[in-house]
């Protein structure tokens, strides 16, 4: 395969990188709106969506899952989780047999404030949800789980070569 930007493109293959880019700009958008109401930074604020997220969804997050979740470092995680501990917004729990595993629960507040900015930001995505077919959404999961998996391949290879110019 040649460079992917040298070559032509279909139609619908650019209109779904479009689309693709406008979704990941939206959601950055909504995620700053919410950094902003929970009066938290960035980060702090993407990580406590994630977090509640995964427990609403019964499946609550470790430390590490929470890193590979929001793209950062174990370490820089570990601080962001103690900011957020101190803030009152997260605890971590040892709720397995195996007392070494930590699962990270959100707050009362912290799930209060998230469910309010949430009943605000997410009415509209939550709708095109839940109007869209079981096909539609299987379709489109296929594909964003091969875009994910071609993206993880690029991040491996680029780790490789670092950022060096040809």
């Amino acid at each position: 395969m040649g460079n992917p930007a040298q070559e032509p493109w279909e139609t619908s293959q650019v209109k779904m990188m479009e689309a693709l880019r406008e979704w990941a700009t939206g959601f950055a958008e909504i995620n700053l709106y919410m950094s902003q109401w929970m009066r938290l930074p960035g980060s702090d604020a993407n990580a406590v969506g994630q977090i509640v997220w995964a427990a609403q969804s019964g499946t609550p997050l470790s430390p590490a899952a929470l890193s590979r979740r929001i793209g950062m470092s174990t370490g820089s995680t570990a601080v962001l989780l103690n900011r957020l501990e101190r803030a009152g917004l997260v605890v971590r729990s040892r709720e397995h047999q195996d007392r070494r595993r930590v699962t990270l629960r959100p707050t009362p507040a912290a799930s209060e404030q998230a469910h309010a900015f949430m009943a605000i930001a997410g009415t509209e995505i939550a709708a095109t949800l839940r109007q869209a077919t079981e096909a539609e959404l299987s379709t489109a999961t296929s594909v964003l789980d091969r875009m994910n998996d071609a993206a993880k391949q690029a991040i491996q290879r680029l780790h490789t070569v670092g950022t060096r110019t040809p």
